[in-house]
């Protein structure tokens, strides 16, 4: 897992945050020292934008978010996507099938907004309508396509209607679908949700509430004592906001943070793990990374060099991914048999034909489309040199080792990969753009399958920035889509992954581990692939290991 590098703080912010979270010698002593105490810092990379669902779809706002705002029901530890097979009740007590096409569900009477108004049915309708209203244009509203209507048909049941039958059909209607207050927001035009101040102080239903947002410095959420699932055991949830990662770890180690939710590099898992403090949790990634082409020009002709499948099966066949897997990640990363990560698990298959390492056969591919030996190694053809541009995040450790490996690797085989380091944003804008010829890029992706490989691969898809496009890959993936059952959907995934393959609009490279880090006084702690702190409410600190900032505010 690599992450983007930001300016550090000045002394004076990380000294201000640092009083405030640290006990010193005139600091007020704490008075709390029972079951419902403690205080639980995160150091955060980067800085929350808005804490409204539907505006944001930024990993860190929504980590936040998590703990204010409810879904109608939960995935359970398993991820399972299909059906409601281990899904948990949360706003919803309940839920029925009236029909293959129509799923109600029934609020939950014990559920109350924060300022004390009932949640109702009403609040899930409207919650839908702005999540896929076009002049919010929410990042989920794509995932929600398949839902035709949701209407309450009184204060407690809210009913959705479907407009076709479909593997991931509750899914859909949960995972996506924070419900927020309609008496609050009513008033607000959904055009303007992006910047609304609802976002810096908003009003949720959820086991915390906002208390205190200072830019630049943290964020601070206390306990709902009254929330109807029962009252979370840690009082205080801070959020530290860290330039980057090294500075996060740094304080995780020396325990001004109690937690991180991935340390990264190897290194970075050795210094934590030598902190007697802290608690090491492995957990499956969400993440994968790969080299990916541009099969077209800009104007849409196709790329010289990358419009061949002949001469991009043969770069992925000159890639020795599992030794680079293990030079940049010493073990904490796999590489996967597709453009998938870790939490897709019932999609790590062997069935899938993956090309091998084998530069014997890659250059027997180069030779047969006239890609011959020429000046200085590199190979040429009708007086054009077999080079490559290679887009690398500056900020990115991981993908710039990376980048170093594959030049190194392809130069073996007659191909020159000229290193282009740019910004993040310069990334974002050249991909779109169709400016460039390969790329590195990580993807991070939900639990299912259906949302994160049409965007990315299928004609047309609102992330396909290589413009990759096979009729019969998208056959597959629409198979997997309507599939009524998981075997059937998991055989049409495999083919897609398979065409994939064959086809090689990429070189998956990896699919990192994830290990966190947190203070060995906090028991019952799970951690989930996609969202990592979503289950912090039920996580506890005993009395018998409270710290002096545990028993602060009370």
């Amino acid at each position: 897992m690599d992450t983007l590098a930001r300016r550090p703080r000045t002394a004076h912010a990380f000294a201000v945050l640092g009083a405030a979270l640290l006990v010193g010698s005139c600091a007020p002593k704490g008075t709390c020292r029972g079951e419902y105490c403690g205080t639980l810092v995160f150091a955060a990379i980067g800085q929350p934008v808005s804490l409204l669902p539907p505006a944001t779809d930024q990993a860190l706002d929504r980590d936040i978010f998590d703990q204010i705002f409810l879904r109608l029901a939960d995935i359970g530890p398993d991820l399972n996507t299909v059906g409601d097979s281990g899904f948990v009740p949360r706003l919803a007590d309940r839920w029925s099938w009236t029909d293959s096409l129509t799923l109600a569900f029934h609020i939950d009477a014990r559920a109350r907004w924060q300022d004390g108004v009932r949640v109702t049915a009403q609040d899930v309708a409207f919650s839908f309508a702005a999540f896929t209203d076009s002049a919010l244009d929410s990042d989920y509203r794509d995932e929600l396509r398949r839902i035709a209507s949701v209407v309450a048909t009184d204060s407690s049941t809210a009913v959705f209607r479907f407009r076709a039958r479909y593997p991931e059909m509750f899914y859909d209607a949960v995972y996506y679908l924070r419900v927020v207050p309609e008496h609050v927001l009513r008033l607000e035009p959904f055009a303007r949700w992006r910047t609304a101040p609802f976002g810096r102080s908003p009003i949720g239903d959820g086991p915390y509430r906002l208390v205190n947002w200072t830019p630049g410095q943290s964020l601070e959420l206390v306990a709902d004592s009254v929330f109807f699932l029962g009252r979370p055991h840690i009082e205080r949830l801070i959020w530290r906001f860290d330039a980057d990662l090294s500075v996060a770890v740094t304080q995780v180690v020396a325990g001004e943070a109690d937690a991180i939710e991935v340390l990264g590099s190897p290194a970075n898992v050795a210094r934590a793990r030598a902190a007697p403090h802290l608690t090491i949790y492995p957990y499956p990634g969400s993440v994968y990374t790969m080299v990916g082409f541009n099969l077209r020009e800009p104007g849409g002709a196709p790329h010289p060099i990358l419009g061949d499948p002949v001469v991009r099966r043969a770069l992925v066949l000159a890639t020795d991914r599992e030794r680079m897997a293990q030079s940049v990640f010493g073990g904490m990363a796999q590489v996967p048999p597709g453009p998938i990560p870790e939490e897709w698990a019932s999609l790590w298959t062997d069935v899938v034909a993956v090309p091998p390492y084998d530069t014997v056969e890659a250059d027997r591919l180069l030779a047969s489309r006239f890609w011959l030996p020429g000046p200085g190694g590199v190979r040429q053809r009708g007086g054009r040199r077999l080079e490559l541009s290679l887009l690398v995040p500056a900020t990115s450790p991981p993908r710039r080792q990376y980048a170093q490996l594959i030049q190194q690797q392809l130069r073996a085989v007659g191909v020159q990969i000229r290193i282009e380091l740019v910004d993040p944003p310069t990334l974002d804008q050249r991909l779109r753009s169709g400016r460039y010829d390969a790329a590195i890029e990580s993807w991070g992706n939900d639990p299912a399958p259906s949302s994160g490989i049409p965007g990315a691969w299928r004609t047309g898809g609102d992330s396909n920035f290589g413009r990759y496009s096979n009729r019969w890959f998208d056959r597959a993936v629409d198979a997997a889509q309507s599939a009524r059952s998981p075997a059937e959907a998991a055989d049409a995934w495999r083919t897609a992954l398979d065409t994939l393959a064959q086809d090689a609009p990429a070189i998956v490279l990896c699919a990192p581990d994830n290990v966190a880090a947190i203070d060995a006084r906090v028991s019952g702690v799970r951690l989930r692939p996609d969202e990592y702190w979503a289950n912090v409410w039920t996580w506890r600190i005993p009395p018998d290991r409270l710290i002096e900032r545990d028993r602060l505010g009370h």
